[in-house]
């Protein structure tokens, strides 16, 4: 990968003592695991608009759609001046090239998912924190997740080969890009796109094939838009599956009657979750180089993130 990979990240999680206690929240997978692929932007929206550390405990209050950020003693309403940051420094974060964002759980500023919000004392969890709210509206399609969610060994997967794709995207839309290159682009990717949704592996194939139906910016809007919809849908055994046997379909020819045993049978095993998708892959890897299979050879679905992340080792 060419140009380095950056991610904002909520400051508490990378040990900066920032929190509403004075505290921190470090979280040693993502500085020691993925600090070593991905540089750091450390954001404490608290913090930045102004709010001191440490600071009353505050959460959301009323509307879900609408919320009021409340701190709970005083009963300050700070949603205006956590509003105000929040779209000004949404804006800012166009200049920093991000592929990817991991947020604090529970936070009522950087919470992803079900976020308490309080109606007459009783919380509904329901809400999103201000902070990532407003960067998911302004980048809907920035890979983005909580650091607890990234326990679930499927889930941590499809975020981190989102940021990767996101980052391989970029790097084609900063090198004078053109429809030969497009085509290109979408034929590495063709099946990992497939692994994730034969819809959008549809839909992104026409669009490619009849690229001057509309005008080369709108066509590259248009491709990114359903490239990371597609990567956002999760690949699943069956789905693996089915990449798996289309792979082998390239080696009908070559594979003598034994080897074919053996590749149904390892994939049969991972279909039935006694092995990992790393177990196939290895296989399949092993005949695209003794083979030779140019067109297999190019495929980022083979090796669609680093290995030292051990990302297809889980069952």
């Amino acid at each position: 990968m060419m140009t380095a990979i950056t991610i904002g990240v909520s400051a508490c999680l990378l040990g900066q003592e920032v929190r509403y206690d004075g505290g921190h929240k470090h979280d040693r997978y993502i500085t020691d695991t993925l600090g070593h692929f991905f540089n750091f932007l450390p954001i404490c929206p608290e913090v930045e608009c102004g709010l001191p550390t440490p600071r009353e405990a505050m959460r959301l209050e009323g509307d879900p759609e609408n919320p009021h950020l409340m701190t709970r003693t005083s009963r300050i309403d700070r949603t205006g001046q956590m509003t105000a940051y929040c779209e000004a420094r949404a804006r800012a974060l166009e200049s920093e090239d991000l592929c990817g964002f991991i947020f604090k759980k529970d936070s009522p500023s950087s919470g992803l998912y079900r976020v308490k919000v309080y109606n007459n004392n009783v919380a509904a969890k329901t809400g999103r924190g201000l902070f990532a709210d407003a960067v998911v509206r302004h980048f809907p399609l920035l890979p983005v997740e909580e650091e607890g969610r990234l326990n679930d060994a499927e889930i941590r997967e499809n975020f981190i080969e989102r940021v990767f794709s996101y980052r391989r995207w970029k790097d084609f839309l900063l090198k004078s890009p053109d429809i030969h290159g497009l085509v290109q682009f979408h034929t590495a990717h063709k099946l990992l796109i497939m692994s994730h949704s034969t819809q959008y592996y549809r839909e992104l194939g026409a669009l490619v094939g009849n690229p001057h139906q509309l005008p080369e910016k709108e066509l590259f809007a248009a491709y990114e838009e359903l490239f990371m919809k597609a990567l956002a849908l999760h690949a699943t055994v069956k789905k693996n599956t089915n990449v798996l046997m289309h792979i082998m379909g390239y080696f009908k020819k070559q594979l003598d009657q034994g080897e074919k045993q053996e590749l149904l049978a390892v994939i049969d095993q991972y279909h039935n979750r006694l092995v990992p998708l790393i177990v196939p892959l290895t296989l399949l890897k092993h005949y695209v180089h003794k083979y030779d299979q140019t067109y297999l050879k190019q495929q980022i679905y083979l090796a669609p993130h680093p290995a030292e992340l051990m990302l297809r080792n889980h069952v």
